[in-house]
């Protein structure tokens, strides 16, 4: 259960509903995931959802990449809520069902793509050595271009945000769904 109390309309000051409409008339279109804690500050609201519209609807990085970056942020950070809501994005955006399963379980994934596992590889990297080898980020910016490595590294730095969010004030999943992660503890 959510440590946020659930916002209501009413009970929103004037710049929290103003910034709940520009959440809702946005691309997001719904008050989800992160959004009811960061509306506690209006301001890092609205911060926020620029940049999460930025990284999700106007990247350079294709959008299979950017859902496979997410899935390996929500992974590192066991933030449930974020694996699930992406897990489902990542498969309508074409990336392999073994792939996420693989992720869910903290493993690392069969790839039959070249591109993603690149960027697997540059997620992983920096989650866990907290750099990029020199080698690494060669192919990366070969493979990717400059720009796209930029906002690749912007997407995890992002998603990791909205994952410690999700995780600090215990975002629950929708009624009736389970952890994407098989070794998760029954929610008390």
């Amino acid at each position: 259960m959510s440590r946020i109390p659930e916002l209501s309309p009413e009970s929103m000051t004037d710049e929290q509903r103003a910034v709940a409409d520009e959440i809702v008339s946005g691309p997001h279109r719904r008050i989800v995931g992160p959004y009811p804690a960061w509306l506690q500050s209006p301001d890092l609201a609205r911060r926020a959802r620029s940049l999460s519209e930025f990284i999700r609807f106007r990247s350079s990085l294709p959008r299979h990449l950017s859902e496979l970056a997410i899935l390996v942020a929500g992974s590192f950070w066991r933030a449930e809520f974020e694996f699930y809501a992406h897990s489902i994005l990542a498969k309508e955006a074409g990336v392999d069902e073994a792939v996420i399963a693989a992720l869910a379980q903290q493993r690392r994934p069969p790839f039959q793509h070249e591109d993603e596992e690149l960027v697997y590889d540059v997620c992983s990297q920096l989650f866990e050595t907290r750099r990029l080898s020199e080698a690494l980020y060669g192919r990366a910016v070969e493979a990717l271009g400059l720009p796209t490595v930029v906002e690749l590294v912007a997407t995890i730095g992002y998603y990791s945000m909205v994952s410690l969010t999700l995780n600090a004030f215990d975002v629950s999943l929708p009624s009736g769904e389970r952890s994407p992660f098989p070794d998760a503890k029954p929610a008390q």
